[in-house]
Parts: structure tokens; C-alpha cells; sequence
């Protein structure tokens, strides 16, 4: 029987969610497509096999994430500041240091099988990169990644004054091939949360779309582009 090579890609929007809660949906997922890796489906097969990947979209209440190349250091207030505040600090599996989630941020959370996409971190991590670049252009925003810098980035300009920015940060988990974790997307999101942290792990200025554009752009809308552009680059590596 014809081995059936599924890339289906199925795409939920979660709403704004806890932070726990969007992981346990990430784990779902994840395990979905691990016991999918054991076994094959083919051609003739009574059961529909499930999605190659996941696209999962959300935002969060108020949250710092200290990844595993993070340090506590990094957290410039203590915990009864973080109380005072009501956001909430977990300690995750994915890459990079500590970054702040908050509404008006978009987060997407691929959870993709890299064995039938690409089998290469490097190539997926520039893929998403290359997918909010394009997405920032499409609503007149320049923006680029900087060499040995995971993320998104808006130069610094003189004319204005601008520093250079960060506007989103990516970092991801790879186990069995299969990614966890993604991106996070300023769009309108309050950034004052970021000034009680070093962002990454680096001292540079963060920004949204907001600001860039001086006004609010709908997170829906955002979120429509990007998971199109998104399918789209998995559907051509």
C-alpha cells in the first residue's frame, strides 16, 4: 500500500488563554503527532490521519517566561513586584532567556513535525523569522533579522532617533523532531512590562506595531496574515 506523506496543517485560535493552559494545549498536540510518528497510515486506511502540524494563536493575561538559557538575573523586580502587578513568572522548556507575553501581544505556537517539513532547526527557525518580516511589511513596517540574533528587528534610524528595536521574539523547543513553543508578535500590546526585564538576555530597546505605525492595528487581522504566509513557506521548504 502507497505510503500517504500528510502535510496538513491544522490552525486554532485559543483567544486570550493562560499561559498553562496554552501549554497543555501545546502538549496535546505535540502528543497527537508523536503517536502519529509511531505508526504509518496509508492509502485505504478506515482512519483519517491527523495534521502534520498545528498553528495555535493566542494571547496571554500578564507573564514572564525564562527560558533555558535564561537567568533569574534577568528579572529586574522581585516577586513581590511581580504580585503587585498580577504577572505571573514560569520557567519553560523552550530556547532563549526571559521575554514578557501580555494582551495585544500575538503568540503563535507552531507545533509541527520537522520530518516531514524540514529537517532543520536552523531553516525553520529563519522561516518564521521570514514569515513576520513579511507580515510587518505587509502593514508598512521594515523590519530584518541581525546575525546570530533569534528574532525580528527594526533597524535604528537616525533621522528619528530610533534605537534599534526588537518586535519579536522567537524561541522554540525540538524533541522527536517535533517543535513546541514560537513566536511572539508585538502588535498592541502594553510595552512597559519589558523595562522590568532584559529582554533575551540583551540590552535592547523593544517596540510594537502600535507604536511603529502610531496607531492600533487589529490583532485578528495580523493574525490572518501571518498564518497565511505561515502555511504558505511550510508548503515550499
Amino acid at each position: 500500500m502507497q505510503v500517504v506523506q500528510n502535510t496538513k496543517i491544522a490552525v486554532k485560535q485559543l483567544g486570550l488563554i493562560d499561559y498553562q493552559e496554552a501549554l497543555a494545549a501545546q502538549e496535546a498536540c505535540y502528543a497527537t503527532i508523536v503517536d502519529q510518528k509511531s505508526g504509518r497510515f496509508t492509502v485505504g486506511s478506515a482512519t483519517e490521519p491527523p495534521p502534520a502540524g498545528y498553528l495555535l494563536f493566542c494571547q496571554h493575561p500578564p507573564v514572564y517566561t525564562l527560558g533555558r538559557r535564561g537567568s533569574i538575573d534577568d528579572l529586574l523586580v522581585d516577586a513581590a513586584a511581580l504580585q503587585a502587578q498580577s504577572i505571573a513568572l514560569y520557567h519553560v522548556n523552550r530556547g532563549g532567556a526571559i521575554t514578557y507575553h501580555g494582551p495585544g501581544q500575538l503568540v503563535v505556537y507552531p507545533i509541527i513535525d520537522l520530518e516531514i517539513f524540514c529537517r532543520d532547526i536552523h531553516r525553520y527557525l529563519r522561516l518564521l523569522e521570514a514569515a513576520v518580516i513579511e507580515t510587518l511589511a505587509y502593514f508598512n513596517i521594515a523590519s530584518t533579522r541581525f546575525p546570530g540574533l533569534t528574532g525580528v528587528w527594526l533597524k535604528a534610524d537616525k533621522a528619528t532617533k530610533q534605537l534599534d528595536r526588537k518586535i519579536c521574539a522567537i524561541g522554540i523547543r525540538v524533541s522527536r523532531w517535533v517543535t513546541m513553543h514560537g513566536l511572539a508578535l508585538n502588535v498592541n500590546n502594553d510595552l512597559t512590562p519589558f523595562w522590568q526585564i532584559i529582554p533575551c538576555g540583551l540590552p535592547k530597546a523593544v517596540t510594537s506595531m502600535q507604536q511603529e505605525l502610531s496607531k492600533p492595528v487589529a490583532v485578528v487581522t495580523v493574525s490572518d496574515v501571518l498564518e497565511q504566509i505561515i502555511i504558505g513557506k511550510l508548503s515550499y521548504v
